[in-house]
Parts: C-alpha cells; sequence; structure tokens
C-alpha cells in the first residue's frame, strides 16, 4: 500500500479494535492505544478477562465487541493471524493491521482476497506520527 492511501485511511477511519492490548503501560500495545486515544480514535480492546483498561473498554473477543470495525489492529504472534483473519472476514474487518514483527503470508491473501486492505509488520502509531504529524 502507497503512504497517500495509508494516510488517507488513517485520516479517514477513526474506530480502531486492538486484539491483544496489555493493561501494563510498559507494553508497545498500551502505549500505541493512549497514542491513539489521544488523537481522536476510538479504541475498543479485544482482551479476555479485562472490562477496562485505562478508560478504553475491553471484550474478550472480536464476536462481542460492538461494530462496525473499521481497524482491526493485532498485538498477537504471527501464529494466530489465520484465527484472526477468520473473525476479520466473518465480521467485515475494512482494515487488518498486523502490528511490527507480525505477518502470515497465506492469511494474510485470504484477508485480500475477501476485501479487507491489509498492513503488516508496520506499527499503526509510527506510520501515523510519520504520514499524520509531520505535514
Amino acid at each position: 500500500m502507497e503512504d497517500s492511501a495509508r494516510k488517507q485511511m488513517l485520516s479517514q477511519y477513526k474506530r480502531v479494535h486492538m486484539i491483544g492490548i496489555s493493561p501494563k503501560p510498559e507494553r508497545p500495545s498500551h502505549k500505541v492505544a493512549m497514542y491513539l486515544v489521544a488523537h481522536g480514535y476510538e479504541v475498543i480492546g479485544i482482551r479476555p478477562g479485562v472490562d477496562h483498561i485505562d478508560g478504553i473498554p475491553c471484550f474478550p473477543d472480536v464476536a462481542s465487541a460492538p461494530g462496525p470495525i473499521e481497524i482491526l489492529d493485532v498485538f498477537r504472534a504471527s501464529q494466530y493471524v489465520p484465527e484472526i483473519v477468520e473473525q476479520a472476514i466473518k465480521h467485515n474487518v475494512k482494515w487488518l493491521w498486523l502490528q511490527e514483527g507480525v505477518t502470515h503470508t497465506e492469511a494474510e491473501q485470504k484477508a485480500r482476497d475477501a476485501g479487507i486492505t491489509v498492513t503488516s509488520d508496520l506499527c499503526i502509531k509510527k506510520e501515523h506520527t510519520r504520514l499524520l504529524q509531520h505535514q
């Protein structure tokens, strides 16, 4: 995906469902969630056993989280991506974002074949900063 398209989508979509959000402030997923909230995004956490993380509502799985799902941001190991893609397809996710170090070629292609935009192995916070904060 070209920078211009990524920039346009980051400007257009303002709802992020985050799989793997951490309640620990030192964890990257927590830092990214707080950054996104500070920049006007609605963040919804997907984390079993937690109701809220610093004001962010959390749900045990994608199916129980309120929709629509514009961006599904994934902080899980690559081995979980195929299962996450199945959920993304089922719940009409618009954009699947796999964080730095998270990739799965076959599952990513399956998501694209289902009409989902896919970004992998990039940090949404770093890309937002690079594309939208340095204009």
